[in-house]
C-alpha cells in the first residue's frame, strides 16, 4: 500500500494564502481520486476539494468554492491545495487521502470520507482574525 505525505501548513491571518502539498508514493494503481479533507476539534471531517488524477476533474465543497484550488504536477505524484482568502473558520487539520477510481466515482468522495483507504498524517492550518 502506498503513502501520502502532506506539508505546507502554518499560521496566517485572515485574508492570507497558503499552499499545501501532498506527495504520493508506492501506489500501483494509475487512476485514482485524491481529496483534501479537513477536521477541526469536535467537528466532523469535511471534504473540501477532490481531484480525479486520470481525468483531471475537480470538485469543491461549497464552503471553499472560489477560494481553494486543487491541482497536480505533471507526474501526478504531487497534489496541491492552493488556499486564498483564508478565514478563521478554515482553521483545521488538513489531510490528503486517496482511493483507486475503480472503487467509487471521484465525485462521491467529497461527501464520503469513508471511501478513502489511504490517508496522510495531516498538516495544521491556523487562520487568525
Amino acid at each position: 500500500q502506498g503513502q501520502l505525505v502532506e506539508s505546507g501548513g502554518g499560521s496566517v491571518k485572515a485574508g492570507g494564502s497558503l499552499t499545501l502539498s501532498c506527495v504520493r508514493s508506492g501506489f500501483t494503481y494509475k487512476s485514482w481520486c485524491v481529496s483534501w479533507i479537513r477536521q477541526s476539534p469536535g467537528q466532523e471531517r469535511e471534504g473540501v476539494a477532490m481531484l480525479s488524477v486520470a481525468g483531471r476533474d475537480t470538485f469543491y465543497g461549497n464552503s471553499v468554492k472560489g477560494r481553494f484550488t486543487i491541482s497536480q504536477d505533471d507526474s501526478g505524484n504531487v497534489v496541491y491545495l492552493q488556499m486564498t482568502s483564508l478565514k478563521p473558520e478554515d482553521t483545521a487539520m488538513y489531510y490528503c487521502a486517496t482511493y483507486p477510481l475503480w472503487k467509487y466515482p471521484c465525485r462521491e468522495g467529497l461527501a464520503n470520507p469513508g471511501h478513502f483507504d489511504v490517508w496522510g498524517q495531516g498538516t495544521q492550518v491556523t487562520v487568525s482574525p
